[in-house]
């Protein structure tokens, strides 16, 4: 549980850790799993949900587990289109001085989300949409944010949303990817290399001490995009991911 704010609301705090605990939680919960999760008692937990499902913020099933609720997406976009906006200068910059697609994405459910992205000048160059959400097990900003987590962390996801081979050379087996990430943990850098698209190569950095789980990216076409761009490219994407961290921290 996140650490309260000393001049917080409780109330607020209560009902941002139910919210919370329903996020990471990946799927409907019981009303005995909330308290596990959320370490309140089931009495104040009774009365929040009434006004989180009331409000639409949470939806209760037939089976009586309750889920996150339809209004939550619209704050979830807005949200998103205001961070994205707020990390292009950083993007910007990486493009100024590599000439390759910039991206940020976070952690979404058991994917990533793409929410701000600066193209490359180039013709040729690597097209992702803002919100479009991908797998996390083969790409860049998804193996960065991976390797923040333990893995039993790891194994929880890929059991829900397993690992579909995007091209020939995307990891299919959970042992893979857990070494992939020893790996990206030990150099503090991803690398997606042909694995969600072949001809592309990627370079992702997780966004330290974001709030939620995010990294930033440079990719392009593995022609341009190769073990000396590399070498550049990485100082410059922890200096931005730095950078956007300690705006968000």
């Amino acid at each position: 549980m996140v650490e309260k704010n000393a001049g917080g609301v409780q109330s607020v705090e209560r009902v941002l850790d139910l919210l919370e605990a329903m996020v990471r939680s990946g799927g409907p919960m019981s009303l005995s799993e909330l308290a596990e999760a959320s370490s309140l008692p089931l009495p104040t937990i009774h009365r929040l949900l009434r006004t989180l499902t009331g409000r639409s913020y949470v939806r209760q099933l037939s089976n009586r587990q309750y889920a996150l609720g339809p209004r939550l997406i619209p704050l979830g976009e807005g949200a998103g289109e205001q961070l994205g906006a707020f990390v292009q200068p950083e993007l910007a910059r990486l493009v100024a001085a590599l000439s390759e697609t910039a991206n940020m994405a976070v952690h979404d459910g058991d994917k990533v989300l793409y929410i701000s992205q600066v193209p490359s000048p180039h013709a040729m160059r690597m097209f992702t949409e803002v919100g479009q959400r991908v797998p996390m097990h083969n790409t860049g900003v998804g193996k960065a944010i991976l390797a923040q987590l333990d893995d039993d962390a790891v194994r929880r996801i890929i059991d829900r949303a397993g690992m579909p081979a995007a091209t020939e050379r995307s990891m299919t087996t959970l042992d893979e990817l857990l070494e992939d990430l020893r790996v990206t943990r030990e150099r503090g850098y991803a690398i997606d290399d042909n694995e969600q698209e072949i001809g592309v190569r990627c370079f992702a950095v997780a966004v330290p001490g974001s709030p939620t789980p995010a990294a930033v990216s440079v990719s392009g076409p593995i022609s341009r995009v190769d073990g000396g761009f590399g070498k550049r490219a990485v100082p410059l994407l922890r200096r931005a991911a730095s950078a956007i961290g300690a705006e968000l921290s």
